[in-house]
């Protein structure tokens, strides 16, 4: 990991839901100041539930942390509310691009600057700085959300992120349904954001090659445990994940999710 402080620390939490299913089973993890890291694993592997436990949002899903810590540069958040999270800079974007479908892509935007008390110079200051990285949205901002593409409705998600001044933003899934150019053009983005403002970034995703091209670290979860963990370079190099999740195993190769995971994780913890 990087030698920068800590901002984000995740120990061994545990979070069920419905008081009845085990989602996390000992989750850990650790995000650096000025970090990109990345949450891998399939479809139900527990990533959304870790940045909704980080974001302090479980208790609309009726889900709770029963075991371990959260702390965001010390301070224990589990108490917190959501709003208090953002007040402390930590502001997630939903899997699935939510916009207010019935408002227009600006009104969307300053929707994200609510919380602010800095005055509107301030508010409208960062606007045009989220113009200047999403031209797109400018030359849209006066179309209602709903008539706009998916990967329009995906930058007005961030966008309205970076509209709060955010500290680190959690990104859930910012490639679902999203044609492999504009894939790149958003991780472009997050990667221009975290060079040039220097945000934080969380983020879940399944598209692991995009994932490990653009993060500095990487955590495999897999039915609710971390499998594995490491720089962003290595997890690229490792024999598993390429054969696993990138795809470049050798002949008879399945696909991971028709390989029995305990087989995987003995190999992997060996």
């Amino acid at each position: 990991m990087s030698a920068n402080p800590v901002l984000l620390n995740v120990n061994g939490i545990e979070v069920i839901y419905n008081h009845v299913i085990l989602v996390l089973k000992g989750v850990s993890l650790q995000v650096t100041e000025g970090g990109i890291v990345a949450l891998l694993g399939g479809n139900g592997a527990g990533k959304t539930t870790t940045l909704r436990a980080v974001s302090n949002l479980l208790a609309g899903e009726r889900g709770e942390v029963t075991k371990g810590s959260i702390e965001l540069r010390g301070e224990r958040t589990e108490n917190l509310s959501t709003a208090q999270m953002v007040d402390r800079g930590v502001i997630q974007v939903m899997e699935g691009r939510h916009c207010f479908a019935h408002l227009t892509i600006e009104e969307n935007l300053l929707t994200g600057a609510y919380t602010r008390k800095d005055g509107k110079a301030a508010i409208t200051a960062t606007l045009d700085k989220v113009y200047s990285y999403f031209p797109r949205l400018k030359t849209r901002r006066t179309s209602l959300a709903a008539y706009t593409s998916g990967g329009e409705q995906q930058m007005c998600a961030i966008g309205r992120a970076l509209m709060a001044s955010p500290k680190m933003v959690l990104l859930d899934e910012p490639s679902m349904g999203l044609a492999p150019q504009l894939v790149e053009e958003v991780f472009e983005i997050v990667r221009d954001l975290n060079t040039r403002e220097g945000v934080t970034f969380l983020l879940a995703e399944q598209n692991t090659n995009m994932a490990l091209r653009y993060a500095d670290y990487g955590y495999i979860l897999e039915n609710g445990r971390v499998v594995m963990d490491g720089a962003a370079a290595e997890l690229r190099e490792n024999e598993d994940v390429k054969e696993f999740y990138l795809g470049m195993g050798g002949g008879d190769r399945k696909s991971f999710r028709d390989v029995k995971s305990y087989k995987r994780r003995k190999r992997w913890l060996a």
